[in-house]
């Protein structure tokens, strides 16, 4: 049990801090991807912005739920990447459909990438919001 909250713990962390480097930098850069889109796309400039910042936000939890596949693989929770994947992608979305399940010496794991999920798609919702904002 103390193992697989120490793996799923660091996991979170390195998640946390690949998000907060990928969404300060995507800021960063946000005012001149902004004025860019205003000279090629005029009247469509925010609408671009906002898929912009959507496909943004989708790759950077799509690294995230490869690190969990990977990290299921690692430990050996799965034997193949399609099933580690797709019950990563699963549980970090929190669907959670349930057709496939992690054993006992593992299953700590999958609450602890759906709390990983969760916390990311609240702080990504914020930060569109934000997006949001600063193309108006």
């Amino acid at each position: 049990m103390i193992i697989q909250l120490a793996i799923g713990s660091v996991i979170i962390v390195f998640n946390v801090i690949l998000q907060a480097e990928m969404f300060s930098a995507f800021g960063k850069r946000l005012e001149r991807v902004i004025i860019d889109l205003r000279l090629r796309f005029r009247r469509f400039a925010n609408t671009a912005a906002i898929v912009t910042g959507v496909i943004f936000v989708m790759a950077v939890h799509s690294i995230q739920v490869w690190i969990w596949a990977t990290v299921f693989l690692a430990v050996g929770a799965f034997e193949a990447l399609e099933p580690a994947l797709y019950f990563s992608l699963v549980s970090f979305s929190t669907v959670g459909f349930g057709d496939i399940t992690l054993g006992p010496d593992w299953r700590l794991l999958s609450a602890l990438t759906a709390a990983n999920g969760f916390m990311s798609f609240g702080w990504s919702t914020a930060y569109m919001v934000e997006l949001v904002r600063r193309t108006a």
